[in-house]
């Protein structure tokens, strides 16, 4: 498969995202599908996820929580895998607080499909986002408690 055959199918992937459309998104995705947001647990889509269920329960956390302001994926480069820069501006529905931040999507594909999804995002503004209120903002993440490595 080309370089520019996997951009065409990230391109794809991502403008049925940006219609809202999950079902056609994942017809994109291998039925095996690895889609990984390192991150710790207080992040509801944090953590890594199999198959098309496990992509759509991450979609849908996505959805309960965030209300998408700007979603930008800004840049494509096809050389080897896929690897998308991008932009996000989103509103925190359970805080009220606001995200911004850059990201870098790294993406693997078998057979025309996307098999594999690692996703790095600025995860402390994440959990900064997600802090209740009554923590403030800057130092909302200390409240938490933070998985720790096997």
């Amino acid at each position: 498969m080309s370089d520019q055959t996997k951009v065409d199918v990230s391109q794809q992937a991502y403008a049925a995202f940006g219609h809202g459309d999950i079902p056609a998104l994942l017809s994109f995705l291998s039925e095996d599908v690895e889609w990984s947001l390192p991150g710790p647990s207080v992040i509801p889509w944090a953590g890594t996820r199999h198959g098309h269920e496990g992509v759509a329960e991450f979609f849908s956390l996505v959805g309960e929580t965030l209300e998408f302001e700007q979603f930008e994926a800004r840049e494509f480069v096809g050389q080897g895998d896929p690897v998308v820069l991008g932009y996000q501006r989103s509103f925190l529905k359970p805080t009220g607080r606001m995200l911004e931040q850059e990201w870098v999507h790294v993406y693997a594909l078998r057979n025309g499909k996307i098999a594999m999804g690692r996703f790095f995002e600025d995860t402390a503004a994440q959990v900064v986002a997600l802090a209740p209120p009554e923590f403030g903002s800057f130092w909302a993440f200390a409240a938490f408690e933070f998985p720790r490595s096997p």
